[in-house]
């Protein structure tokens, strides 16, 4: 680059004159059209993001001045300061973070050698300084021009990511096309937020999927948001616009720690203990039938802080709920069976969906708090061949493995295998609480009384009456929280509207809780 004739480098003003004039190219690097087409498709450049994302004045940009070292297919024409990358780090809420947001109006976004290095730069400033990462992604892949050094750059990343899992909380923010190896860098962060509509993920584009396999398939069904929210898994959130995701990742950061050594932010409140009008309400919550649903939120907001529930992966696996909330003040993570959604049975998706948060949990300090309304795991063929056995077994070992304060409240059902996957006291959970309502036994009383009275139904006279009153005594003599009780799986059966008085007092007792697990290398989680 030619310098300004109007500026002399050999005098001191104009040393700062020139520097001026290059921190203006760097903060400008993408040309006026490719802005105005950035604002066009309703998306912010890469700056604006990190301006909304962190407080103001708080950024520090790093390598603003880091340039392609390419020559091939005429890039040495072409080398705009940043390569298409800014990175740095700065605060949010006051608290220290480090950021990287990649910039479209720059080669599409495109990553190169020394764009990795940035990305790869800023990785290791926030593993040494303790301090989350939130990777912001708009990017066409790797810089086709630059051959293997891209996909070294994409491998580099990977790698970080993978050393800095369970140290430091890893967010990516999807805002643009996010294709190629480039979607396994948020793949192993902890938590990915698209915008609906303009976010796109996938390993392979609709043109080769054209071309190889013959099937029509547009981008947003192939890798959209709303793909990715409800049926892939991969995605976290779905935002309505950048603005909307950037306040859901200031929100998640206020849930979760700098670092694994540390302890989430607090808000000290003490908890008024004396039950409520409110906290009796779910006194009558559960149905009298046991085949009536009801929605396990209201328990959820019940036992929170200002009944406040930051839910993640809302739209994915239904069936089981998972997200943040704070209980006097601290950050406590929620799982929980939906009996609105297949009666709250355990699939796949919802095995690996909680097995994944509670071992989040685990990582970054964040107590576990369980409600089960259980039947069993979800019945039929598709389940079994698809692995339900490896994948359900997750769950039982995020459960088995956390060392956090762990408290399960049976509300219904716990039933089965389902019951001790659950957090069950039997995989460490640190309280067992049940109300009067939970029904804790190997399966339902019709299941139960068709395998073990088969033969006297068949031989009464009244088959329909026999079974009506076998059901009757099978309820009544297992059906119920005392039997756990007695043998101490239960530790306490409690009214529903104390519900949120134990978690106090438990949450209180358990703040010391000090566990750690036998020496090894690392488990073997079934994968």
């Amino acid at each position: 680059m030619s310098e300004p004739a109007e500026i002399d480098i050999h005098t001191t003003a104009g040393k700062l004159a020139d520097f001026r004039h290059r921190v203006q190219e760097a903060t400008h690097a993408g040309s006026e059209r490719a802005v105005e087409k950035q604002h066009a498709k309703g998306k912010l450049t890469a700056r604006e993001r990190i301006a909304l994302l962190l407080d103001d004045g708080s950024f520090v940009e790093l390598d603003e001045f880091a340039r392609h070292r390419s020559t091939n297919f005429g890039l040495e024409q072409n080398r705009p300061y940043g390569d298409g990358v800014v990175s740095g780090y700065g605060t949010v809420d006051g608290r220290p973070v480090a950021v990287f947001s990649q910039d479209f109006t720059v080669f599409g976004g495109a990553l190169g050698e020394v764009y990795g290095q940035k990305i790869v730069k800023v990785m290791d400033f926030a593993l040494k300084t303790g301090c989350p990462v939130i990777g912001i992604n708009d990017s066409g892949g790797a810089r086709i021009q630059e051959g293997v050094a891209s996909l070294g750059a994409y491998g580099e990343i990977f790698r970080r990511n993978t050393h800095a899992s369970g140290v430091i909380p890893q967010i990516s923010l999807v805002v643009g096309p996010c294709a190629g190896g480039a979607v396994y860098s948020p793949a192993i962060t902890d938590f990915t937020v698209m915008v609906d509509q303009t976010s796109h993920m996938f390993i392979t584009g609709p043109d080769v999927i054209k071309t190889v396999t013959g099937e029509d398939v547009g981008f947003e069904e192939l890798g959209g948001a709303r793909t990715h929210n409800t049926a892939s898994g991969v995605a976290h959130h779905m935002a309505g616009d950048e603005k909307d995701a950037i306040e859901y990742i200031k929100q998640l950061l206020s849930y979760l720690p700098s670092n694994n050594l540390s302890e989430p932010p607090v808000f000290p409140e003490e908890a008024d203990l004396a039950v409520s009008g409110e906290d009796r309400e779910l006194d009558a919550l559960v149905p009298d039938s046991a085949n009536q649903p009801y929605d396990m939120h209201t328990v959820i907001e019940h036992i929170l802080d200002d009944e406040e529930f930051f839910e993640t992966q809302s739209l994915f696996a239904p069936n089981i709920l998972t997200g943040f909330g704070r209980v006097e003040g601290h950050p406590v993570g929620i799982v929980a069976n939906q009996p609105m959604q297949f009666a709250g049975c355990l699939d796949i998706d919802a095995s690996e969906k909680a097995a994944r948060f509670v071992r989040t949990c685990d990582a970054f300090n964040v107590p576990v708090i369980t409600f089960v309304d259980v039947p069993g795991f979800l019945p039929g063929v598709d389940q079994e061949h698809t692995g339900i056995i490896r994948r359900g077994a997750k769950l039982i070992y995020a459960y088995a493995e956390a060392t956090v304060p762990l408290i399960t409240v049976i509300t219904r059902k716990a039933f089965g295998g389902a019951y001790d996957v659950m957090g069950s006291k039997h995989l460490g959970a640190d309280l067992n609480l049940a109300w009067p309502t939970a029904q804790i036994a190997v399966m339902g009383a019709q299941g139960a009384v068709n395998i073990l009275h088969r033969r006297t139904i068949g031989e009464a006279e009244d088959p329909e009456a026999t079974r009506a009153r076998l059901i009757q005594e099978y309820e009544d003599t297992l059906l119920n929280p005392y039997v756990a009780a007695e043998r101490g799986y239960v530790d306490a059966v409690i009214m529903p509207s104390d519900t949120r008085r134990h978690i106090v007092r438990g949450l209180r007792q358990l703040r010391t809780k000090r566990e750690s697990l036998p020496p090894k290398k690392h488990g073997n989680i079934p994968l």
